[in-house]
């Protein structure tokens, strides 16, 4: 089994990427678990960030590390919240503050065409000269309201026409397949 720190203070990131490695023999304990701070992400882009908290991370803990940055680019409002997602609606801020915010400045918007994006990045050690870096897009709209209790984050208003229905509502087996 190898154990690893996962670059995240959000258990359910832990709890989804810890089934889908755990086949693999991976065992990731979150930053939270290990006392790690999370880092000033100043990137300008998805893979910057995620590899400075797989640096950090790693660092911190002496483990290999995994990091993911990710975000919801929404066409109607210029790429946005994009990169900034997870404080969208200020420091600190909360999945549901973070989609009250989205919500309200969708108002009325016929184009709700957004794409979820994610970058991973694992660090065998906080030099990694050559990191691992993986990046996806998932293509979907922004729903008009919230649907779904399963997941985190926007998933519950991130709409995937071909599954007529949210991420949110999605079960995990068919969520790990997309």
């Amino acid at each position: 089994m190898i154990q690893a720190a996962l670059a995240t203070h959000n258990p359910g990131k832990l709890r989804e990427l810890q089934h889908a490695l755990e086949s693999w023999g991976v065992r990731l304990s979150s930053a939270v678990e290990l006392g790690i701070d999370a880092p000033v992400e100043t990137g300008v882009s998805y893979v910057e960030n995620a590899l400075i908290k797989a640096r950090h991370s790693s660092a911190q803990s002496g483990l290999p590390a995994l990091a993911d940055d990710s975000g919801v680019s929404v066409d109607a409002l210029g790429g946005a919240p994009g990169l900034y997602s997870a404080r969208y609606a200020g420091p600190g801020a909360s999945d549901e503050s973070n989609i009250d915010k989205l919500l309200a400045a969708m108002d009325g918007q016929e184009n709700r065409a957004a794409s979820f994006v994610c970058v991973m990045v694992w660090v065998r050690r906080a030099d990694d000269p050559l990191p691992i870096i993986a990046q996806g897009i998932w293509q979907g709209r922004i729903a008009n309201e919230r649907s779904g209790e399963s997941g985190f984050g926007y998933d519950p208003v991130f709409w995937l026409p071909q599954h007529a229905c949210t991420v949110a509502q999605l079960s995990p087996e068919i969520k790990r397949l997309e």
